[in-house]
């Protein structure tokens, strides 16, 4: 005979939450839940600059940060019931405000540009580029000027998509791949038969997390100047690790590499094979034919200019192709619905009489409970608009107050775009959007009146308000899925957003002092700064900046974007048998390793070829256990970088070197040092 507990956890959906009631939307977002965002926003924001100081590949990490604030809420409450003192329990609601204020302040910490067009401004990667390195066309980041930026920009994107999510998640039932992943955990974390798997799940993240935490700080006593340490160990031997292929010892990667789909990976490998295996050093053996001999490597005149104008030919490709792609889709699914809309009779839907199912009819209750009126969301656009183009013009003088306002106007239009398209299929083109607006104000405003600044600001723009608008409507969708208030979404997306702009210029200014953000030979090379750079400087100068042969290689690539997009996306349609859409590499992962090489992508292979064998060993445990195994390892490696800046603004430095010598190398060390030299 079944006992209660069993027959608990026979309920699916929202049955099986009937017995747990829904706290108002002022008590979805409690204290405890701020205090516990604030502190996770933190590490989850460490590990955005790491990823984005060093390679730019980011991961969804909203399965991670529900999960994280699901294991830290939930270790909290069982403390304070076991003593009996507990007077709130948890509830997904509750959980669900933590991972949305947790992703909205890691979102800022990517859309901030302290990776990308920021540091784009700095005198440090100025420097590398001869041209365009102007007093009037650099900015140097600091903290003052970067948190009012980020203060003034990153809400307005907010208020622009508001109106909109009726239409989008009840209407149009967009399904936001990563907003339903999350909310799925959510609530089968806190269902009765997940709460038992939880506990387990609990238990190997804060192993993974301790062991990772660890193995970084073992790392670190060996890394005491460029070049040593765990992070340069050359694997596959001298010679690969010259062309930039080796294992790094990055549980970040490793755990990155396990929560990204294979093809993913299969394609940076491809990219890395394809650029540092073949094209580059056949392009080096051209070097004073094509180019100067005597040039720096960092030089943009010389095979730095073909690598990074080779991965900005690919990204262009892409970005363009997506963006042409995903207006043509918005539009056309625009037209079928408003077709269909007018075949049917208007007919108002009684839900108890209708065959609406029981999840559906109860999830649109609460979704529709607490209204946010429109004209709060338009007066809030408007009025955060004059603000911003007051304040952004003042920061930057080279970016005219007309300017802004044209990149405000067009915003709201390509912030639909972006919330629709990444809805479909879960992929944000801010960047791209971004990367038009640089080239656009750029050659708008000119060289010689600060383009490239310009270009690189209006960039910072658009992205937040394109970016921030879909990062909402996932949010808005696992709200729907959990029962959250629509409120309580909004203001938790408010709260993350204040947390983030705060956080991201102290993690910067932290970070910068342990190592200059965006030397290509340092600790955190900040490889998209010189990109948006030369996509700034490619607006004011055009083509003539180029080195020999630098344009053709750049047509190449843009055009091999273009048409690998377009198989797949014929494949996709047209074939369905075999799936062979699957194995066609993706034009922007290709590109990445362009620029980087391949180290990177060894980590993440092999936590590729973890997940792999575990699935293919044990397929249920694999599902259940690797997101927590991955989010330890990813959040542990991170949460070093914390205390290894503390060391370093103390000016405690690691003691001990490790390198890697060829035998011949060696041998002449070992008679330099018998000599009696010191």
């Amino acid at each position: 005979m079944r006992n209660i507990e069993e027959d608990e956890d026979s309920y699916q959906g929202e049955m099986a939450f009937r017995k747990t009631s829904i706290p108002p939307w002022n008590k979805q977002i409690t204290l405890r839940a701020v205090v516990i965002s604030f502190v996770l926003s933190i590490i989850f924001s460490f590990i955005v600059c790491n990823l984005n100081f060093t390679t730019g590949v980011m991961p969804s990490l909203n399965i991670a940060a529900g999960f994280m604030g699901f294991a830290a809420i939930k270790s909290y409450t069982t403390m304070l019931n076991h003593f009996g003192i507990l007077r709130q329990p948890f509830t997904r609601q509750e959980n669900i405000v933590i991972q949305t204020c947790v992703i909205a302040s890691s979102g800022i910490t990517f859309n901030s540009g302290i990776g990308s067009y920021l540091i784009a401004m700095s005198p440090a990667v100025a420097s590398q580029i001869s041209e365009g390195n102007t007093p009037i066309n650099t900015k140097q980041p600091s903290p003052g000027w970067l948190i009012g930026f980020l203060f003034v920009v990153s809400f307005v994107g907010l208020f622009s998509i508001v109106p909109l999510r009726k239409l989008m998640i009840l209407k149009y039932k967009l399904t936001y791949p990563s907003g339903t992943a999350t909310a799925v955990l959510i609530n089968s974390l806190h269902t009765p038969k997940g709460a038992k798997l939880a506990k387990k799940q609990v238990v190997l993240l804060f192993k993974s997390f301790c062991g990772s935490f660890s193995f970084a700080g073992f790392q670190w006593l060996f890394a005491a100047a460029d070049g040593c340490g765990f992070s340069n160990f050359p694997i596959f031997g001298l010679q690969a690790y010259k062309h930039r292929f080796y294992f790094d010892f990055s549980c970040t990667y490793v755990g990155v590499g396990m929560l990204i789909p294979y093809m993913v990976n299969i394609s940076l490998l491809l990219g890395a094979i394809i650029s540092w295996g073949i094209l580059w050093p056949w392009i080096e053996q051209k070097k004073g034919i094509w180019y100067s001999a005597d040039l720096s490597p960092s030089s943009l005149y010389g095979i730095q200019g073909y690598r990074v104008f080779g991965a900005i030919g690919l990204m262009l490709g892409d970005g363009l192709y997506h963006c042409i792609s995903m207006l043509g889709q918005v539009v056309y699914n625009l037209r079928l619905n408003y077709s269909k809309k007018n075949e049917l009779p208007s007919t108002i839907i009684d839900y108890q009489d209708s065959k609406v199912d029981y999840d559906d009819q109860l999830r649109k209750e609460y979704f529709l409970k607490d209204q946010i009126p429109i004209w709060v969301a338009w007066t809030g656009y408007v009025i955060l608009a004059i603000i911003s183009i007051m304040t952004v013009s003042h920061i930057f003088p080279q970016l005219k107050w007309y300017h802004i306002l044209v990149t405000y106007l067009i915003a709201p239009i390509l912030a639909f775009c972006n919330a629709y398209g990444c809805g479909l299929s879960d992929w944000s083109l801010a960047s791209g959007y971004g990367k038009v607006s640089i080239l656009i104000f750029s050659a708008w405003v000119g060289l010689p009146d600060g383009g490239i600044v310009a270009g690189l600001a209006s960039c910072g723009v658009m992205m937040n308000i394109v970016s921030t608008a879909s990062d909402l409507m996932q949010d808005f969708k696992s709200g729907y899925l959990t029962l959250a208030s629509p409120r309580s979404m909004f203001f938790s997306q408010i709260i993350g957003t204040a947390m983030g702009c705060v956080i991201s210029p102290v993690i910067f200014m932290f970070l910068n002092k342990d190592s200059t953000i965006g030397d290509p030979e340092g600790k955190y090379p900040a490889p998209y700064g010189q990109i948006y750079r030369g996509l700034a400087l490619l607006g004011t100068k055009g083509f003539s900046i180029l080195p020999k042969h630098c344009l053709e290689l750049t047509i190449i690539l843009f055009f091999s974007a273009m048409i690998i997009n377009i198989i797949h996306d014929v494949l996709l349609h047209y074939e369905t048998k075999y799936r062979l859409h699957r194995f066609v590499p993706n034009p922007m992962c290709l590109a990445i390793p362009f620029y980087l090489g391949g180290h990177f992508v060894i980590d993440m292979c092999i936590g590729n070829l973890i997940i792999y064998l575990w699935d293919r060993k044990n397929k249920h445990q694999c599902k259940d256990y690797a997101p927590a195994l991955a989010s330890g390892l990813i959040c542990g490696d991170s949460s070093w970088n914390v205390p290894a800046a503390m060391l370093s603004y103390r000016q405690i430095n690691p003691p001990i070197c490790m390198k890697f010598l060829s035998a011949p190398v060696n041998q002449m060390v070992d008679t330099f040092l018998s000599s009696g030299h010191t």
